[in-house]
């Protein structure tokens, strides 16, 4: 573990030297491309190579700011140790704030944080937890709000909702002592989000699994089933498509 922390280490600080070297001698679009092409390969050290000297040419390119965030992200989820996993989501939530503040009418930029704070939540401690839980919801409704065809933003209200409505009364009640109130969440509502999700976007195979993980949380086997296995059945395309796959066998696992 050790190995790979100093292995990300030293590819982000090769990847601020070429700042001052290949950012001198190739344009923020070559950069991009170059970034961009890495990124399709699931190579995030290699994308945020060309990133992370785009930014020092272009420091408030939001579409820059955006991308260095998704490869921390991606960085965050191969990581196989908490505290690492903990440092670079808060190094992903740092560009997503600063892409938000820089372009508040910008859904994507706006969603980020969200998407952020959901990978983070599962490795955060109670307190964090609350804390986190209302600003998800509130980046995923402004996200909404600029644009309502974002698939991603009804995703993570979707996940918002799935997570809250499974906390029960006592530990609702006990958190809510402790560290403040939990929003409430509904299944509901849950499934009204992924719904939409699938039908603006009917490829992303994580709609149907997670929708199908909330008919399972809601005692609806039958449906569960044929949500979860209709994801399973599709070709992996994005990054977290393994890992979400894997959430789907599990809830298979556990149906009647």
């Amino acid at each position: 573990m050790k190995n790979h922390t100093r292995t990300l280490a030293l590819a982000v600080a090769s990847a601020l030297f070429l700042t001052s070297h290949a950012g001198l001698s190739e344009s923020v679009a070559q950069l991009m491309a170059k970034g961009d092409n890495a990124d399709r390969s699931f190579k995030a050290q290699e994308a945020l190579a060309s990133y992370l000297p785009a930014e020092k040419l272009e420091p408030d390119n939001v579409k820059i700011l955006l991308r260095i965030a998704r490869q921390y992200r991606h960085l965050m989820s191969d990581s196989g140790n908490v505290r690492e996993k903990l440092r670079l989501g808060g190094i992903a939530l740092s560009y997503g704030q600063k892409a938000a503040a820089l372009a508040p009418n910008d859904s994507e930029a706006q969603l980020s944080t969200a998407i952020t704070y959901g990978k983070m939540l599962p490795f955060q401690g109670n307190k964090e937890k609350v804390k986190s839980s209302p600003l998800i919801k509130a980046a995923a409704d402004r996200a909404i709000k600029l644009d309502s065809r974002n698939d991603n933003a009804w995703h993570v209200l979707g996940r918002w909702h799935q997570s809250l409505a499974d906390v029960g009364g006592v530990s609702r009640s006990i958190g809510g002592v402790i560290y403040g109130k939990l929003p409430k969440g509904s299944n509901t509502e849950s499934i009204a989000c992924f719904e939409k999700a699938i039908a603006i976007n009917p490829r992303r195979l994580r709609h149907y699994i997670e929708e199908g993980r909330t008919y399972a949380q809601m005692g609806d086997d039958a449906s569960a089933r044929r949500f979860i296995e209709k994801g399973m059945a599709m070709p992996n395309k994005e990054k977290d498509d393994p890992e979400m796959k894997q959430r789907g066998r599990e809830a298979l696992a556990k149906l009647k």
